[in-house]
């Protein structure tokens, strides 16, 4: 590895002079290093990216216009890289404003190619290439400048294997399992797009299912009022306020001080700073039309339905046994609970948007024959 060919880009011109070149390339390898300790939004420290022959590294600090990176990501014909790629989406769609497609994930493709599922990077590059990654770095000031000399081989060896992860594993799947994959990536980035409408927060919430649609009214507020203050100040939500807190205020719906401060949970920081905001919000959220009130949220499923739940997930294992895929990779839990919900006990059911794609095409009739023999 000592032959690794490390390549800086400090400033604006030479990202754009590296970006020509990089849209002609056949695929990237992409990564990220940040910091996420106290913040809402992940603090950029480092951009790597790799071609299998040499890594170049990016310093975000320093480059002011990301629009030439941009183009690149968006570039159809250049396949991205990534592994487990969920956070590092969030730190391009801060950055420059765009996601990368088309996108390869090589921690989907192991699962696809019957691997475990969730494989950790470092797992992946000892199965795959026999190499055994030292764990010091991940850990490490991303901010500091300068690296240490440590930090920049680890950053650019990593981008490295991961070229060598993609040239090892994209041959071994058929046109068929590649192309579903990239759809999984397309959907990764579109839930990224999608990022959580502060409107619709509330449904997250633990036994929301429990109160009524008054009570959900508050809940509905007190979620958007959080969600767009975590943004606004770069604080993580529960340091504006505790999730734990949500469900009783709403429910309880403290009318000053005192109350508020009995809350569960509460911070006294909150009472301090925020206490008259979130009164004034319950109070104005107490007040709305029932016209205006959200609609109760489902109930969960009952403890009967779990044999029920079993026997559809077996439809998706006998699937990726077929097919020598990981199992999780075919039917998520949400699906299943979606689709039971939409007629448990006695039907009729109906499949759920949120089952799409190859999946719906591939387990869709067999999930409702399923239920239909039941």
């Amino acid at each position: 590895m000592s032959a690794l060919d490390i390549q800086w880009i400090r400033d604006d011109a030479s990202l754009e002079r590296q970006c020509h070149d990089w849209k002609q390339r056949p695929y990237l390898a992409i990564d990220t290093e940040f910091m996420r300790v106290d913040t809402f939004y992940p603090a950029a420290g480092l951009v790597q990216v790799g071609d299998g022959e040499r890594a170049w590294l990016i310093d975000p600090l320093l480059i002011r216009d990301w629009s030439p990176f941009a183009a690149v990501l968006e570039a159809p014909e250049v396949v991205k890289v990534f592994h487990a790629c969920g956070e590092d989406l969030e730190v391009f769609q801060r950055l420059t404003g765009s996601l990368p497609q088309p996108l390869f994930d090589t921690q989907l493709a192991a699962a696809y190619l019957g691997m475990a599922f969730s494989m950790g990077y470092s797992k992946l590059v000892l199965e795959i290439l026999g190499v055994d990654l030292p764990k010091d770095e991940t850990r490490s000031d991303w901010l500091q400048r300068p690296l240490t000399e440590m930090q920049v081989r680890y950053a650019a060896e990593d981008v490295q294997h991961l070229a060598e992860l993609y040239v090892r594993l994209d041959p071994r799947l058929s046109d068929e399992k590649r192309a579903w994959l990239l759809a999984d990536g397309a959907d990764l980035v579109r839930n990224q797009t999608r990022v959580s409408d502060p409107q619709e927060a509330w449904r997250d919430v633990k036994l929301a299912w429990k109160l009524n649609p008054a009570q959900l009214a508050v809940l509905r507020e007190l979620c958007v009022w959080r969600e767009e203050q975590a943004r606004l100040r770069n604080q993580p939500r529960s340091r504006v306020l505790r999730e734990q807190t949500l469900w009783p205020l709403a429910r309880f719906q403290p009318s000053d001080k005192v109350a508020l401060a009995r809350v569960e949970e509460m911070h006294p920081r909150t009472v301090r700073q925020d206490g008259d905001t979130l009164i004034a919000l319950i109070a104005h959220a107490a007040a709305l039309p029932s016209s205006e009130w959200p609609e109760v949220l489902p109930e969960p499923l009952p403890r009967e339905a779990s044999p029920l739940l079993k026997k559809l997930r077996e439809v998706g294992q006998r699937q990726a046994e077929r097919l020598g895929m990981a199992p999780e990779l075919m039917l998520r839990k949400k699906v299943l609970e979606a689709l039971l919900k939409s007629g448990y006990p006695d039907g009729p059911y109906q499949l759920p948007d949120s089952l799409q794609g190859w999946r719906r095409e591939l387990m869709g009739q067999a999930l409702l024959d399923c239920l239909a023999a039941h």
